[in-house]
């Protein structure tokens, strides 16, 4: 049978107050002798104090929340770059002794629950629209601390990190018309309804204005962020005599390639291809994917950083924090064979 700490503390000849306070670091008033022998005695026992009992001791649960967007109850919206960003948070929130708890939110309903029924200190919210941040309300979210990524919401309940989607998509489109293509596509969700894919198209459109180059509003692709989406964007793209594409997710942009291939299109012979995440799975594909690379590691830093300094009663020196991003050149963008 486990030992307990009121065991630790019958052994120890100290209250259980006492033993509680030691382990739990809070022993300025206990002499050093009795709390090392009260660490002996531990160590000896292999004696864990029990989270639930630290959490309601510190009235903090040291739970963290990651809410993503599911289809419905039984699937969880999880592509390489929501992987990337679990990996990074976790890692970072277990460097300050938080735990993460990934959550799939299916109805609005479910972010309240979420924040409420764990008793999390924090939640980052993402993946999510701009409106469905903006619609949260004081009554919803509580005391729990917001931090919403990859949103241009403008919610004062939550604070934002993202990174510069303009600057990237401009980037790419700058990268491919500077080789001498002019037919480039853009493969991306519809725009309305998330600041994220609107900002990259403003800043791809940006890339043609500054090289007083006219855009083809035909090339624009709608399309969902999945491999499979992809792949019949990829036929479309080649269709249409596209010598080039940026895709708003490497995810989707692997899929164009595909589907290009499936139509007798080869990369980067017949059309480059310029993806944007830089997730592992670009330097996977063959050829290697050129692609927008954001600073998952930072992104994921800072976020954590502001949560925790709200936690501790800290003001951000901003509400959003805009990290950069940087074009990596690979095999999948070249020349066009002819200039249309």
């Amino acid at each position: 049978m486990p030992v307990t700490l009121k065991d630790i503390a019958a052994e120890a000849g100290v209250s259980p107050a006492t033993v509680s306070n030691v382990v739990n670091g809070v022993s300025a008033r206990v002499s050093t002798g009795t709390r090392e022998r009260i660490l002996r005695i531990v160590e000896r026992h292999g004696y864990v104090p029990s989270a639930p009992a630290r959490s309601l001791a510190a009235k903090s649960s040291r739970l963290v929340g990651l809410l993503v967007p599911a289809a419905d109850r039984d699937s969880l919206t999880i592509n390489p770059h929501t992987a990337g960003v679990v990996g990074m948070l976790e890692r970072e929130l277990r460097r300050h002794d938080y735990h993460l708890m990934l959550r799939g939110i299916a109805r609005p309903a479910e972010v309240t629950e979420a924040l409420r029924s764990w008793r999390l200190d924090g939640a980052v919210l993402l993946g999510f629209h701009d409106a469905e941040i903006d619609r949260l309300k004081r009554r919803a979210v509580g005391d729990v601390v917001l931090v919403a990524m990859d949103t241009y919401a403008e919610n004062p309940l939550a604070l934002r990190v993202r990174s510069d989607d303009h600057e990237g998509a401009r980037l790419a489109a700058a990268h491919l018309l500077g080789l001498g293509h002019r037919r480039i596509a853009f493969a991306g969700p519809e725009s309305s309804a998330t600041g994220v894919v609107r900002q990259r198209h403003e800043g791809f459109r940006r890339a043609f204005a500054d090289a007083g180059a006219a855009w083809d509003e035909d090339l624009r692709f709608t399309v969902d962020t999945t491999h499979a989406a992809g792949r019949e964007a990829g036929a479309r793209i080649a269709a249409a005599g596209a010598t080039a594409v940026v895709a708003t997710a490497d995810v989707l942009a692997i899929g164009i390639m595909e589907g290009l291939a499936a139509a007798g299109r080869s990369v980067p012979g017949d059309v480059s291809v310029v993806g944007y995440d830089d997730a592992d799975i670009a330097s996977y594909a063959s050829p290697k994917l050129t692609t927008v690379a954001q600073d998952l590691r930072a992104k994921s830093a800072v976020t954590v950083r502001l949560l925790l300094d709200r936690l501790a009663g800290r003001e951000a020196p901003a509400a959003a924090v805009t990290l950069p991003v940087e074009l990596v050149r690979r095999g999948t963008t070249a020349p066009p064979r002819a200039i249309s």
